[in-house]
């Protein structure tokens, strides 16, 4: 998501060199007020200061043409954009936050919108959604990604659903099929990977965002035991790591990385994940459709397909529906116009464009019948979405404050126990204790929001 170097990022880094300096916690509470009403007149202009957190420089370069197409339509409003680079964007907001450091429209993401609403940070926005004409052609994973309680703090501007990537050429080659389950994903791996060549079959990740593998394997072997309206935890209460089956996926996990990976993968980020397959290094990749465009650009036709998630022994795979969008400062002086922009990103003619041009999936259901999205690697997507009694759809602790923590945690316990520092039973016992305190300080109490 992501994560290539903005071409602008001077007023990111500045912003981060001062800010820190000065950071101080502040909260603030934040209540539903009427939509604002006042607009810049005539011979009023104003500046709305807008920054992104999923910085990449080609969506950078795409929102910026989307936001001269509305200071064209609004020619009293100027929208200054801010690039952090994406490795430091969600603490540039942060602390711009802490410090009330003039802002008006945000990114913010499913990871960190719990905690970002119950610190008063951003304003609920369903008063203005409810006045919104295109409201209604808003799917509903776009609305629920953005829930608090009731309240709903952003408007999605894509959705990331996983899928799997694999190089076609070599499985073909290699007389291979497209692996279907995590057991066959294993396999086929080793099979094709050649060191000597530095060759892997599977592109691994064990850096930032290192939980997007293992937490997707240890769903898929709890498989229906899952609280589908919980996806941390299991029906009875237990989290999905206090398992056998849990200790089983890890096992997977673990020879998956050291039987079929790069060595240096255990610090791969996103970028790094995702170059390994474009450039020829690695031969099966599990990523969200934000990195077609990228891999439309730098391989060629027939080299490569996609196939769904692979699925754990019972024959499941658990998805989820992931993204980020627009949301508004509790403390912008500009209100009115901070929401006529989100608008206007947020509009089903806008989003579409984003949605091409970048590769995500678009929140508002009247795009869905465009030929584009029916065909080539988008497919693959629909065709897991008509198969729900394989790939069972559950929610993400988005819910729970601390799940903005999880992935550093994850990622640096999880590289402790592939590195031989710490054992599986180890390892998943920290997990389980994570989530057991996350439940039981936080998360009942903001669902009865």
């Amino acid at each position: 998501m992501k994560r290539i170097k903005p071409r602008d990022r001077n007023k990111g880094l500045l912003v981060i060199n001062w800010i820190v300096l000065m950071m101080f916690v502040m909260g603030c509470s934040s209540q539903e007020a009427p939509i604002p009403t006042s607009l810049p007149t005539d011979d009023t202009k104003i500046t709305l200061r807008m920054i992104e957190s999923l910085t990449n420089s080609n969506r950078t370069a795409i929102l910026k043409g989307l936001i001269a197409q509305f200071e064209s339509q609004n020619p009293n409003i100027h929208v200054e954009l801010i690039s952090p680079p994406f490795t430091q964007a969600d603490l540039t907001i942060k602390t711009m936050l802490n410090v009330k450091q003039e802002l008006d429209v945000m990114e913010v993401r499913d990871i960190n919108v719990a905690n970002l609403a119950s610190q008063g940070y951003i304003d609920p926005l369903n008063t203005y959604i409810s006045a919104w004409d295109e409201s209604n052609t808003l799917s509903h994973a776009a609305q629920s990604i953005s829930l608090v309680g009731r309240k709903n703090y952003f408007i999605a501007n894509g959705l990331y659903q996983r899928q799997m990537f694999y190089r076609q050429d070599w499985l073909e080659d290699a007389g291979l099929k497209p692996p279907s389950s995590w057991e066959e994903l294993y396999e086929v791996s080793k099979k094709l990977t050649d060191p000597a060549k530095n060759q892997f079959g599977f592109s691994f990740r064990g850096a930032k965002g290192a939980i997007a593998i293992s937490d997707s394997l240890i769903r898929a072997y709890n498989s229906d035991l899952v609280n589908l309206d919980d996806g941390q935890f299991l029906n009875d209460g237990s989290t999905i790591y206090s398992s056998p089956e849990a200790v089983k996926a890890m096992e997977l996990y673990v020879n998956l990385y050291k039987d079929a990976s790069p060595p240096d993968s255990l610090y791969w980020g996103f970028q790094e994940q995702v170059e390994a397959f474009t450039s020829g290094v690695t031969g099966i990749l599990l990523q969200d459709p934000d990195v077609i465009q990228t891999i439309q650009d730098t391989m060629q036709p027939g080299t490569w397909a996609t196939a769904p998630l692979p699925t754990g022994p019972k024959g499941k795979a658990l998805v989820s529906v992931g993204g980020a969008g627009w949301g508004m400062a509790s403390y912008s002086k500009h209100k009115a116009e901070a929401w006529k922009l989100i608008a206007f990103l947020s509009g089903a003619k806008s989003n579409t464009e984003l949605s091409k041009k970048y590769g995500l999936i678009p929140t508002h259901t009247s795009a869905f019948s465009d030929p584009f999205f029916q065909t080539g690697p988008y497919k693959t997507l629909l065709d897991m979405t008509l198969k729900p009694d394989i790939f069972l759809l559950f929610k993400p602790p988005f819910q729970y404050p601390g799940n903005s923590s999880w992935d550093k945690v994850a990622m640096d316990s999880g590289q402790a126990m592939l590195s031989g520092n710490a054992t599986i039973e180890e390892t998943l016992s920290k997990w389980d204790a994570f989530w057991q305190e996350q439940k039981r300080t936080t998360g009942m109490g903001l669902n009865k929001n």
